[in-house]
């Protein structure tokens, strides 16, 4: 089995997740600078919506030639698997290629036919299925997946449809799998990632812990004033600090129990765009993960990765 190290030829075992609205250039790049593998996530730079695939592919053109100015490190971009057309899906592919990026952070069930164009430009893919379950941890290392990340339920962003806690999906899926395991979910701390490695993981991929550095595009003040006694789930799939807005969906949540409903609200509020990018939280939510009382500060990217990374080689 190759290391994480060696396969993404980064310092660290360590990748910071691409999460929507809350990725640019300067906070990818610090990340690779860092020693870690930074990864541009959907809607990478913006503030505001764009539409259509020409005006996607500019912006994330942009994007990539802005890294390109402040890092000579790899980094990798987020690709979500989409059904046929999949324009989203199919734009970033083409700019990725175009570009000769190599790391592709892939979000959805398996799929072999997206997995092999990735692989015939070289590319090396971190699987993450959004729900993990042995089968299609298996299907992704059957298709080529050179990384498998195993996500808890302890994570920020779209939740996993089990309740299995990051340090039980951990070992299921290093069981389960010959290619190396990066733990998800709740990891905030050096104390978290050495007891991902313990349980059988090779590295470790993070999101919520880095929303709050200085280079992050991100409400970061809001989120170091919360705690996990203000967190609540707003729907089936996603869980928000108790902000105003937040605290109006999961009161209807609790009463309804009618997660698609919420769901498509705060899709048509512009999803993690106003509460987590541009801290607008009358009507909105702040994604974050279980772990919320142990960010306890900001500081710098390289900071973090050096607190996170402790006696870690």
């Amino acid at each position: 089995m190759s290391s994480v190290t060696e396969l993404l030829h980064t310092k660290y075992p360590l990748v910071q997740a691409p999460m929507n609205w809350a990725t640019d250039a300067r906070f990818v790049a610090a990340v690779a600078n860092a020693g870690a593998l930074g990864v541009l996530g959907p809607n990478a730079g913006l503030s505001e919506m764009v539409h259509g695939s020409s005006a996607h592919e500019r912006q994330l053109q942009a994007q990539l030639d802005q890294v390109r100015t402040l890092t000579d490190q790899p980094i990798g971009i987020n690709v979500v698997l989409e059904p046929d057309p999949a324009p989203h899906m199919n734009s970033t592919l083409e700019v990725a290629f175009a570009n000769g990026l190599r790391y592709f952070a892939v979000v959805g069930e398996p799929d072999q036919a997206v997995y092999r164009r990735i692989k015939d430009h070289g590319g090396v893919i971190l699987a993450r299925p959004l729900t993990p379950t042995v089968a299609n941890a298996k299907a992704a290392e059957a298709y080529g997946a050179d990384i498998l990340v195993a996500t808890g339920y302890d994570e920020g962003g779209i939740l996993p449809q089990h309740f299995q806690g990051t340090f039980t999906v951990v070992p299921t899926m290093a069981d389960a799998v010959s290619i190396p395991v990066l733990a998800a979910g709740g990891i905030n701390d050096a104390r978290g990632v050495r007891a991902a490695l313990v349980l059988g993981a090779q590295g470790v991929y993070v999101g919520t812990r880095f929303l709050v550095t200085a280079e992050a595009p991100a409400a970061k003040e809001t989120l170091l004033a919360g705690s996990y006694d203000q967190v609540d789930l707003v729907s089936h799939d996603q869980r928000s600090l108790m902000t105003p807005g937040a605290k109006q969906l999961a009161a209807r949540f609790k009463e309804t129990n009618d997660g698609r409903a919420i769901d498509q609200i705060i899709a048509q509020r512009g999803g993690m765009l106003p509460g987590l990018r541009l801290g607008q939280v009358d009507d909105n939510i702040i994604s974050t993960n279980t772990g919320l009382d142990l960010i306890k500060h900001g500081g710098t990217v390289a900071e973090l990765v050096e607190e996170l990374m402790e006696g870690i080689k």
